[in-house]
């Protein structure tokens, strides 16, 4: 089938990541078509990890038409122009290969791991689908991947315990034309008035290969997967251009306080700031801030609510770090028999004796530490979410630069517990958040009640 060999020239070049720490080596090339595609070479096992990045996530979509980057998640397992519905999933799994896709606010990806002999399949049935998925959609198949998105929202969302809970933190967070107002997952109006059309059109401005990025990496041979890479991949026409992605600033200026009834048999509370978008400055401080606060047994929330006054029965914290702007948030729920007016005062003595006093030295290293862990637990993995192939596309998403390992790490260890303290004073005030009681039905004595925030 298909693809004449064009002449592919641009960029090129071989990288690492320093000659100290960490080293990925990487080849890195542009196809004429705008396709810019990573190499990463690693014998350690006889496999092959293929990664797709399009660089569209629900950011990308707009009031009254959301939910479809993630319904094209779905859609994308369909079938294609070459690959008859069902046979994406049956031919890779009987070479012994596997396979998952996500997509968030800014991104949607997919990666295939399998046995490096099978490397051709992969990129055959990978470039098919980007570039002849829609020779085999049809009003019936849109309809049927949207009956099952539908059911995923009522499944994850609207029929399981607390699970309204993210959609209505983000649409108070955030104005109604940013495009983090709305879920990932969409809203079920929107998903029933989409147009075979207007999905369609989504697919040809989002999906062409000038605005996506091919990761391939594990037991290779460069020289022959580029050649590999050009045989499927070079006829696949480019998509018009696509803009970067922008949004109003987002910003509260004044508390917001809401109660949720819900069919749960615990309160528990949730409290979101906004906060620095990835990997600026702010962001990784707010990193180590989640971990001091609820990172753990050792830490000072978990210590305080669930360990010593036994008032709730779990604490979380976390930067949800994002590339037009993030959001810090605390969860919290309330053992039986406390209200959420008790985990909140407990949670505020905390945060202004964080704001106050800072982070001691030793918070500090052992968050690095568990960072620092984790990070180089990821690379272990060639391929699958967070693996080397998978966080080389991520950096050159975010950052431009696919060896952005380094720099990553830098940014936690280069941390004073000033820093930390300064990061936390700025965002992680009264005057910018959204306090949120999701309760029992019919239970309003147990929410956290609408006050201001002392100083």
């Amino acid at each position: 089938m298909k693809r004449l060999l064009l002449a592919l020239v641009l960029t090129a070049s071989v990288a690492t990541a320093g000659d100290t720490g960490i080293n990925v080596p990487y080849t890195r090339f542009t196809l004429p078509n705008g396709l810019t595609v990573i190499l990463h070479e690693d014998h350690t096992t006889p496999t092959v990890a293929v990664n797709v990045y399009y660089h569209v996530g629900s950011g990308r979509e707009k009031p009254g038409r959301t939910g479809f980057a993630h319904l094209f998640e779905h859609i994308m397992y369909e079938g294609s122009g070459h690959v008859p519905e069902g046979k994406y999933d049956q031919w890779l799994e009987m070479a012994g290969g596997d396979n998952n896709g996500s997509t968030n606010s800014d991104r949607t990806n997919y990666w295939i791991n399998i046995p490096s002999n099978a490397l051709e399949l992969a990129l055959f049935v990978e470039s098919d689908r980007m570039g002849y998925l829609l020779d085999a959609m049809s009003p019936a198949k849109v309809d049927g991947q949207r009956d099952v998105v539908k059911n995923e929202r009522r499944q994850s969302y609207e029929n399981r315990p607390y699970g309204m809970s993210s959609i209505l933190v983000d649409e108070n967070l955030y104005p109604d034309d940013h495009p983090y107002h709305w879920p990932t997952i969409g809203s079920m109006e929107d998903l029933s008035a989409a147009s075979f059309d207007d999905v369609v059109q989504f697919f040809k401005r989002f999906y062409g290969p000038n605005n996506a990025s091919l990761s391939v990496g594990g037991d290779i041979d460069p020289v022959k997967t580029r050649a590999l890479i050009e045989k499927w991949f070079s006829d696949i026409p480019a998509g018009p251009p696509v803009p970067p992605p922008g949004a109003p600033v987002a910003f509260l200026g004044a508390e917001k306080r809401l109660v949720l009834e819900d069919k749960v048999q615990l309160p528990r509370l949730y409290m979101a700031w906004h906060s620095p978008a990835i990997f600026t400055p702010g962001d990784a401080e707010l990193d180590i801030v989640a971990n001091v606060l609820a990172g753990g047994k050792n830490s000072r929330l978990y210590k305080r609510l669930v360990y010593e006054l036994q008032i709730a029965q779990d604490v979380s914290a976390y930067q949800g770090s994002a590339h037009l702007g993030s959001s810090f948030q605390i969860v919290s729920t309330a053992r039986a028999g406390h209200t959420l007016a008790e985990v909140e005062k407990v949670i505020t003595e905390e945060l202004h004796r964080l704001l106050e006093e800072g982070v001691a030295q030793r918070e500090l290293d052992r968050a690095v530490n568990q960072y620092e862990a984790g990070f180089l637990r990821r690379l272990e993995s060639v391929g699958g979410f967070g693996g080397k192939v998978d966080q080389l596309n991520n950096y050159l998403t975010e950052t431009g630069n696919p060896d952005y390992f380094n720099e990553d790490l830098a940014r936690y260890r280069a941390l004073s517990p000033g820093d930390v303290r300064s990061a936390a004073q700025t965002y992680l005030r009264g005057d910018n958040r959204v306090v949120l009681s999701v309760i029992p039905v019919g239970k309003p004595e147990l929410a956290s009640p609408a006050r201001k925030e002392a100083k």
